[in-house]
């Protein structure tokens, strides 16, 4: 679940930091295990002048897990301290206790190829090029194969 003003299009110069929600599932082949996946979207990044690379660090997320005052064993809803919303397709709000856990990695570097500003010419020349090329063979099929009646 991702907020309502998030615009995955936006470049990474333009973008904000933002939260996602991922609600986990319960693993088919452990009891005690549960699958969460996160989606991943690269932005587009200012190019550089010398390498074609920029490292993205993804932060540990935070683990919270939903605490219901008819479920007494954790006891957990006593020290809820997150409002998150219940459930995938629910707008209820729920009380969530962020739990602390030991990850196996400290954070996960992406590594994510960017242009380079040598090539910005190039690049606007061969797309110029490549646009007015493609347009012209549109007009030509439209006026050839095109049926037009005034």
């Amino acid at each position: 679940m991702v907020s309502e003003d998030f615009n995955i299009e936006a470049p990474n110069y333009l973008s904000k930091e933002s939260e996602v929600l991922i609600y986990a599932r319960q693993d088919s082949q452990c009891i005690d295990c549960f699958q969460a996946f996160l989606p991943v979207h690269y932005r587009y990044h200012r190019p550089h002048s010398k390498d074609g690379e920029t490292f993205i660090v993804v932060n540990n997320p935070d683990l919270l897990m939903y605490c219901d005052q008819e479920f007494p064993i954790l006891k957990c809803w006593a020290q809820s301290q997150v409002a998150a919303p219940c459930a995938l397709k629910n707008k209820d709000i729920c009380q969530w206790n962020n739990m602390k856990y030991k990850s196996v990695y400290k954070n996960v570097t992406l590594q994510v190829p960017v242009g380079l500003t040598l090539h910005t010419s190039l690049v606007c020349s061969v797309t110029l090029l490549i646009t007015i090329l493609c347009s012209t063979l549109i007009l030509v099929a439209v006026f050839k194969y095109g049926h037009f009646s005034l």
